[in-house]
């Protein structure tokens, strides 16, 4: 009986592995950016110009963002977000990434006051 559930315990653990995985395949911008310049990968890009996507966060100098509900444009991926900014203060707000060639995403905020071009970086 405890071989049992040792396995039903590893079947479930997988599944939530693969669930991840194919969540992942399915949020196509994942991944980590350069804020307007290409990547070198060299040890000699500036930190403060990268941006991590995840399927669940976004991550960059100008502070954490959670990922609260993904739509999809077309092309474009919109998110609405809630970021917290080095000053503490929380925002709600939408963003839109637009997939470009070579791995390239445009970026901009609802307010269409920010906007930048990410360039993916090596994995």
């Amino acid at each position: 009986m405890r071989n049992l559930i040792v396995c039903a315990g590893s079947v479930v653990a997988l599944m939530a592995v693969s669930a991840a995985v194919a969540a992942d395949d399915d949020f196509p911008i994942a991944g980590t950016y350069m804020q307007n310049a290409k990547c070198k990968g060299d040890g000699t890009d500036q930190t403060d110009l990268l941006v991590k996507i995840t399927r669940k966060e976004i991550e960059s100098s100008m502070g954490f963002c959670a990922i609260l509900h993904v739509r999809r444009e077309g092309k474009a991926i919109g998110l609405q977000v809630e970021c917290k900014i080095p000053s503490g203060h929380v925002i709600l707000g939408d963003v839109i990434f637009t997939p470009r060639d070579e791995g390239t995403l445009d970026f901009e905020d609802q307010d269409h006051t920010s906007s930048a071009v990410l360039y993916r970086c090596g994995q």
